[in-house]
């Protein structure tokens, strides 16, 4: 039994958390926050130990009346890895505390890939990670690249692939954001494409990036040259049966973010979460050796499974196929069709 801690309890870090007390080979130990907000009191509701993350940050909780179980020092001393979901360039600060308490570390993708040993993805490169100290799981937009390319190279070959990101301005629950307007990532080509070569360096691809004032997911166009003569039957075959992509129809109503969203509600899907790449079965088109494909990514819930399989590499728990299966039937992940 893994003990973890969770640094944060935002978007990424509640719903580690929920896969940990999901999960039967792991023990979520506590989770460390800043503020005495209301997800610390819904975390301490649902019988998560809260933690203050720094001295500083404890004082704000005893004048708020939230009673934590200690600090953040005390967590790491119950645990044998910690999960840091603390947003963006925050994780590389609190590296050092890690370090000194001796534990294994998980990053995410807001932090630059030389914060760890190893760039994961669970499809692509789960041995790399077997028995390492130090993991980032890539980004929301890698971690869809990393799946829907690995499938393709894995199966077909892949020379060249060109991806245009679409990007959603911020997540639902914040309160800034591109609010009129078509931002495009100033710096080209966008960073997605040298983070995919992170965890499969050997696949050539070109990425541009623009924003666009939604909260609900990201969209990605995406061209793929295949090293073989393929089929769109036999892309669409490869795709169906790869865990973690879903198919969507758009003759069926599904046109837009908005309405695969609603379908996720619909389902019963706790906050719409879809950590699978939901990608339109009617865009899968092959002419002249290249593949079209356009798919959504979830950016609030794709990497939740990835952090639970990077657990389990990191302490040698399961091989690959074992872990992924394991953790997509306790989280009800599905690949193929979602309601066929």
């Amino acid at each position: 039994m893994i003990k973890v801690g969770v640094a944060g309890y935002g978007t990424i870090g509640k719903r580690v958390a929920e896969a940990l007390l999901k999960s039967d080979d792991m023990q979520l130990i506590g989770v460390s926050k800043t503020t005495p907000d209301y997800s610390a009191y819904l975390a301490k509701s649902k019988g998560v130990k809260v933690y203050a993350h720094s001295k500083a940050d404890l004082t704000n909780f005893e004048k708020a009346g939230f009673k934590v179980e200690g600090t953040i020092e005390d967590l790491l001393s119950q645990v044998d890895l910690i999960v840091d979901t603390s947003p963006g360039k925050k994780g590389v600060e609190n590296k050092p505390l890690y370090e000194e308490a001796g534990v294994k570390m998980i990053f995410q993708g807001g932090e630059k890939a030389n914060i760890a040993e190893v760039s994961f993805n669970a499809q692509a490169n789960f041995d790399q990670a077997w028995g390492k100290k130090i993991v980032r799981v890539v980004s929301c937009n890698t971690t869809g690249l990393s799946r829907v390319l690995h499938t393709i190279h894995s199966n077909i070959g892949v020379k060249q692939a060109k991806v245009v990101l679409i990007r959603r301005t911020c997540d639902p629950k914040e309160s800034k954001g591109l609010v009129n307007g078509i931002q495009p990532e100033m710096k080209m080509p966008s960073h997605h494409g040298p983070d995919l070569n992170t965890v499969i360096p050997d696949i050539k691809i070109e990425s541009l990036a623009v924003v666009v004032p939604t909260t609900l997911m990201h969209l990605h166009t995406l061209l793929v040259e295949f090293k073989k003569e393929t089929s769109r039957e036999q892309l669409i075959d490869i795709i169906k049966n790869t865990r973690r992509i879903i198919l969507v129809n758009g003759d069926h109503g599904l046109t837009s973010t908005n309405r695969v969203i609603e379908l996720a509600r619909d389902i019963g899907r706790l906050r719409y979460d879809l950590p699978e790449v939901v990608m339109w079965e009617d865009t899968i088109s092959v002419k002249d050796g290249w593949g079209y494909l356009v798919y959504a990514v979830h950016q609030e819930a794709i990497v939740q499974p990835e952090n639970i399989d990077a657990i389990r590499s990191m302490n040698k728990l399961m091989p690959k196929e074992e872990s992924i299966k394991k953790t997509d039937e306790t989280l009800g992940i599905v690949n193929g069709y979602l309601y066929k």
